[in-house]
C-alpha cells in the first residue's frame, strides 16, 4: 500500500480480497441506496407513464448516455487528481462547454429518432430537451463529486463511480419526467 494524501491507496494487484472489498462496499451501498430511490422516484411519475408509455422506451439510452458522458468526465477528473493537477476551475469550465456541446448533438439524434420513429412532435421535443439537459448536467455533477471526495481526503477512484452514476441517474430521471410533465402534458 501506498498513502497519498491522508488516505489509503489500495494495491490490486497485491491486496488480498477482503480489503478491497471493505473498501469498495461503503460506496457501492451509497449506490444500492440511490438505486431504491431512483425506483420510489420512478413510482412517483406512475401517472405520467400511464398517460404516456412511450416515454419508458427512451428511459434507458437517457440514463445510459448521461451516465457514459459523466464517466468519461469522472474518469479524466481522477486521472487528474492522481497526478498532482487539481486544476478544478479549468476542469470545470471545459468539461461544461463539452456537456453543452454533447447535449446538443445527441439531444437532436435522440429527439430526432423520436420524432421519426413515433411521427410525434411533443415526444421528440421531450426526448431531445431531456439528453440535452441531463448531457450538459452530467458533466459537471461527473466533475464535482470527485473533486469533493478527494477534497474529503477519501480515495475519488473508490468512491466517485458509484456516488456519481446514484447521483447522475437520479437526476437524469427525474428531468425526464419534470421535462414530459411540462412539455406532455402542457402542450398535449
Amino acid at each position: 500500500m501506498r498513502f497519498y494524501r491522508r488516505y489509503v491507496l489500495a494495491d490490486d494487484e497485491t491486496e488480498g480480497v477482503g480489503l478491497l472489498f471493505w473498501q469498495r462496499i461503503p460506496w457501492l451501498l451509497i449506490g444500492l441506496i440511490g438505486g431504491i430511490c431512483m425506483t420510489l422516484l420512478v413510482a412517483h411519475f406512475e401517472k405520467i407513464i400511464a398517460g404516456e408509455i412511450r416515454l419508458t422506451f427512451f428511459l434507458p439510452i437517457i440514463v445510459y448516455l448521461s451516465d457514459a458522458v459523466g464517466t468519461q468526465t469522472e474518469a479524466i477528473i481522477v486521472r487528474g487528481l492522481v497526478r498532482h493537477r487539481p486544476h478544478i476551475f479549468r476542469y470545470l469550465t471545459k468539461e461544461t462547454a463539452l456537456g453543452i456541446a454533447l447535449g446538443i448533438v445527441f439531444g437532436l439524434a435522440v429527439g430526432g429518432f423520436a420524432y421519426l420513429w413515433f411521427k410525434d412532435a411533443l415526444l421528440g421535443l421531450t426526448v431531445g430537451l431531456t439528453m440535452f439537459i441531463d448531457i450538459a448536467i452530467a458533466t459537471i455533477i461527473a466533475a464535482l463529486i470527485p473533486l469533493l471526495i478527494y477534497r474529503e481526503n477519501r480515495d475519488p477512484a473508490l468512491g466517485a463511480g458509484p456516488i456519481t452514476t446514484a447521483v447522475q441517474d437520479f437526476v437524469s430521471i427525474f428531468i425526464y419526467f419534470a421535462v414530459a410533465s411540462a412539455v406532455l402534458f402542457t402542450f398535449g
